[in-house]
């Protein structure tokens, strides 16, 4: 059985952020900064009430008997409480004998093109330990992109406006981006073993780093990026993050109308139709946060049983990078042309190239991830290299086509004035003729 260590991460962001924004917020007040102080509270007290929420509705103990716990997670003491039973559960494992156990049915990944399926017991423990872990996997996820995230490019908006960083404000700001970044990462794991669910998935510690690089670097470009426009044109930004947001949020509604399916209701057997609707906003909602500041790595599918699509779809996750570079560029390049004396001492074009190679460097090491250290590249009909080469070919294609048809429209349009201007080859055939028709009749 696993150490559950994710859980005992998990916790101690949680525990520390919170802790961190408790004082930091109590400084602000002694300041006299009554909007900071709302604000830091505000994105730390919203996120701790939704990872409450999130533990109660995955355990679902709402339908369940369980006053104490109820209470616990009132006083924002759940993770806590939950973290003290997973360790329990694990330390008597081994030292109580199971009187049931179910089998479950995992295929291994395939060697020489041949995939055997392996059979494996799972007694109650396991699958009470392997339903904390899912459950702390998603409240750190929703604590990473509605709290940390937010939380991060306020506290960096104001060291930039005071020009200071304190010890504990710079604290914080590293334990937010701790957080974002393991939330990011729980999020490509979770994407991983939900779209490959019939295969037994194993993460190599590599991948664990690559993803950790390639997070870390696309996360903190992102936000200084938003921090830098939002300190120079403070309402342009707000329809920029509000035509972001909404794009993401009712991208997968669009979807979901378009494909005219009928309205789930297998989410929740106990959720009525009003409660299921909630549900689903939600999701949407961490899903537009989650894509506001990285790739969420999954594509939200309403019309699907587990609400994600499980296809590959390279062409969506190049997009998306093309299309957030150029928003980034974008900003920076206004920023550049509209920063204030607050950033005299700052060498605008080193920083300005730093930030956009910064970005590259995260896509690399997503490119890295996917080529070499996802546990499942085995599955994929094509990696990213071949995608990318395919691409670029139908690119140039669509060049190719393009260029011909004017190369032949201004063709024909020589053509009559070719006619005109030079003489045909009969014409100059017959003037020799036409001359010694002449010399031959003054001589007679």
């Amino acid at each position: 059985m696993k150490f559950p260590g994710s859980v005992l991460a998990s916790v101690f962001l949680f525990v520390a952020e919170t802790t961190t924004a408790l004082y930091l917020s109590s400084t602000y007040r002694s300041r006299g900064d009554g909007m900071w102080q709302a604000l830091t509270l505000l994105f730390s007290l919203l996120p701790c009430a939704l990872v409450q929420l999130t533990l109660l509705f995955v355990h679902r103990d709402f339908s369940r008997d369980r006053p104490l716990v109820l209470l616990l997670h009132l006083l924002q003491l759940g993770p806590l409480f939950r973290c003290f039973e997973v360790f329990c559960i694990y330390c008597q494992s081994g030292r109580i004998e199971e009187p049931y156990v179910s089998i479950t049915r995992k295929r291994q990944m395939p060697k020489n093109g041949l995939s055997e399926e392996i059979e494996k017991e799972v007694g109650q423990a396991e699958g009470k330990l392997f339903t904390h872990r899912s459950a702390f996997s998603r409240a750190s996820v929703i604590q990473a992109f509605l709290g940390s995230a937010p939380q991060l490019t306020l506290q960096l908006y104001i060291s930039t406006l005071q020009q200071n960083v304190t010890v504990s404000r710079g604290v914080f700001m590293v334990l937010s981006l701790l957080s974002i970044v393991y939330g990011a990462l729980r999020c490509n794991i979770l994407a991983i073993k939900i779209k490959y669910d019939e295969y037994e998935v194993k993460v190599k510690p590599l991948a664990y780093v690559c993803i950790f690089l390639w997070r870390s670097f696309e996360i903190a470009t992102r936000v200084i990026v938003l921090v830098l426009f939002t300190s120079v044109l403070k309402a342009w930004v707000v329809i920029d993050v509000l035509i972001n947001f909404l794009s993401f949020f009712f991208y997968p509604w669009i979807l979901f109308w378009c494909s005219g399916s009928p309205f789930p209701e297998n989410i929740e057997k106990a959720l009525s139709r009003v409660g299921t609707t909630i549900v689903l906003c939600f999701l949407t909602l961490l899903y537009a946060g989650i894509n506001m500041f990285c790739w969420s790595a999954v594509q939200l599918k309403i019309n699907s049983p587990d609400l994600i699509s499980k296809s590959q779809n390279w062409y969506r996750l190049l997009v998306y990078y093309m299309l957030r570079f150029i928003e980034n560029a974008f900003l920076l390049l206004l920023w550049y042309l509209y920063k204030t004396d607050i950033y005299m001492y700052v060498c605008a074009p080193l920083l300005l190239l730093q930030l956009l190679i910064g970005y590259c460097t995260a896509i690399l090491f997503m490119v890295v991830f996917y080529q070499f250290f996802h546990p499942c590249k085995k599955l994929f009909s094509s990696s990213v290299s071949e995608s990318f080469q395919k691409w670029l070919q139908c690119a140039c294609s669509d060049c190719r086509r393009q260029k011909s048809p004017e190369s032949t429209e201004k063709s024909d349009l020589r053509s009559p004035t070719d006619r005109e201007e030079t003489p045909s080859s009969s014409k100059i055939s017959s003037m020799p003729s036409q001359i010694l028709n002449a010399d031959e009749f003054s001589s007679a």
